[in-house]
């Protein structure tokens, strides 16, 4: 009994421990390698030339490709057959491809927004609800910060099915403003003083030079169309400025702004 047992032990029992250490040292050694392969991959000068999109999914599908390989090998260090490995990691795919159907899209769209380059880190962008700063994009979701700072996880699959306006890629936009002036003003004042409202602000480009025009007769009013172009980066400012230099223009020069009127009748017969 005592030698049956000291066989067992000496061919099963140790064998296995050997094999359970040497796969902890796999995975040890693996992943603190990979650590600093990411680490040195990132300050290559290389992958800083890589557009920034594609660096942190890249980073980021090497590292977790790696780690999947340093697994499997302490697996079959451990005498699992590869065939069964094959078979378990075949079948767990199947399962986690059919509950991630809209994970693995999300992959599948980072991929593309890295490839078409619809935006980059640091745009300001539009998609459907969602606007503001690009701060990263990952392999499922991508951060957008609104203007008033709030972090949103966006999923990139969202993002590729849904219209995007880039308002970053071109350094100058227009603004248009809509105005209500009473019929029985004089148009010609009106754009004399539209005009000169927008040359004293000093964001307002000259060129090209801000334009005014009668958009539409209205039930109530007059609709006048001021066109104006501005740097990319002065745009809020120059919106809200516009407004209020416009409200004080028109009280200077007694335009004015009509709103509607309910006339009621009384019928006294």
């Amino acid at each position: 009994m005592t030698e049956w047992l000291m066989n067992f032990v000496n061919t099963y029992v140790v064998q296995f421990a050997i094999d359970l250490v040497l796969a902890v040292l796999i995975l040890i050694v693996g992943f603190a390698v990979i650590k600093a392969l990411v680490k040195n991959i990132k300050k290559a000068k290389g992958f800083q030339k890589i557009d920034v999109n594609a660096q942190s999914f890249l980073i980021n599908f090497v590292s977790i490709l790696l780690k999947a390989v340093v697994i499997l090998s302490a697996v079959i260090v451990l005498g699992v057959p590869e065939s069964s490995v094959v078979a378990v990691l075949g079948s767990c795919g199947l399962a986690i491809g059919l509950a991630l159907q809209g994970g693995l899209s999300n992959i599948a769209s980072g991929v593309v927004i890295v490839l078409c380059k619809p935006f980059h880190v640091g745009d300001f962008i539009i998609a459907g609800d969602v606007s503001g700063v690009v701060k990263d994009i990952g392999i499922y979701y991508t951060l957008v910060t609104t203007p008033d700072n709030q972090d949103i996880h966006v999923p990139n699959g969202t993002l590729v099915n849904s219209t995007i306006s880039n308002l970053s890629t071109e350094s100058t936009r227009r603004i248009d403003f809509d105005f209500s002036v009473a019929y029985d003003t004089d148009i010609d004042l009106v754009r004399k003083v539209l005009l000169a409202s927008a040359s004293m602000n000093d964001m307002a480009l000259k060129d090209p030079a801000p334009q005014v025009y009668v958009a539409a007769h209205a039930e109530s009013a007059l609709t006048v169309k001021l066109r104006v172009w501005v740097a990319a980066e002065n745009y809020w400012t120059l919106y809200f400025d516009m407004y209020e230099d416009v409200k004080k223009a028109f009280d200077k020069f007694n335009i004015e702004i009509p709103y509607n009127h309910l006339n009621v009748t009384i019928d006294n017969k």
